[in-house]
């Protein structure tokens, strides 16, 4: 509607002002440059709206800059080697409670789930972190994918940040650490691939506190390192997490 609306204003003043061109291509193209410009920023502002969870205590804010502080800064490591399979073969029961860790994260991470046999999750609601947007899960072929297991350190960016050096067992328990997992929104999961902070934040602003804190403690509890553009984004944002004096 917004877009409809600023499309619409933009189109009757731009063509008042450009009389003269009286080009109606020139119009066009400028309305559709500065309508995407506005779309872009109503999306930004959209984004930020909303939060998901708890806000980080005071404790919690300075327990993360204090682990950052800690952490190595290193430039990223070829991905020489690197495959899924260097993180186990897919989702592994590594509790032991029966149940592999994509349902267990969707047990966790889903309201008003539909578990009849007691592992497998067949529908629930999320509340998804990254969005700040409802959605509805409901397994299945065309919509399973709706609602995906985000790794917070992707495992790409884990392996240019150390995890070669760490063992099997260690990067299968990273791959299966439920610190380390959410279930998002399936499409911002795409879009952020293995990004860093540096390239990559929660489009809900409410929740990239929280987000950026979990990136470094569990880069922490697995030795990993970041590198210097990753280390600035996650203390900018750390820094906005502070309440106002």
């Amino acid at each position: 509607m917004i877009r409809t609306f600023l499309s619409a204003s933009l189109g009757v003043a731009l063509t008042l002002s450009l009389t003269a061109c009286s080009t109606d291509v020139v119009v066009d193209d400028l309305v559709d440059d500065l309508v995407d410009v506005l779309v872009a920023l109503e999306s930004e502002l959209a984004g930020g709206s909303s939060a998901t969870g708890d806000p980080l205590t005071a404790d919690e804010i300075e327990a993360a800059y204090a682990d950052l502080d800690a952490l190595p800064v290193k430039g990223r490591a070829a991905m020489t080697g690197y495959e899924r399979d260097e993180f186990g073969h897919g989702w592994v029961d590594v509790d032991r409670n029966g149940c592999d860790t994509r349902n267990d994260v969707l047990a966790r991470d889903l309201d008003g789930i539909d578990r009849p046999s007691g592992c497998r999750v067949l529908a629930g609601l999320l509340d998804d972190p990254y969005t700040g947007q409802l959605i509805d899960f409901v397994r299945g072929e065309g919509t399973s994918q709706l609602v995906q297991i985000d790794h917070v350190v992707p495992l790409a960016n884990a392996w240019a940040t150390g995890a070669q050096q760490l063992s099997e067992e260690e990067r299968v328990a990273f791959a299966n650490d439920p610190l380390n997992l959410l279930a998002v929104d399936g499409s911002a999961n795409q879009q952020k691939g293995a990004g860093d902070a540096a390239t990559w934040l929660p489009p809900n602003r409410g929740f990239r506190c929280e987000y950026v804190a979990r990136q470094v403690e569990v880069k922490s509890e697995y030795r990993l390192w970041v590198t210097s553009a990753e280390r600035d984004a996650i203390e900018r944002v750390l820094d906005g997490c502070r309440p106002a004096a």
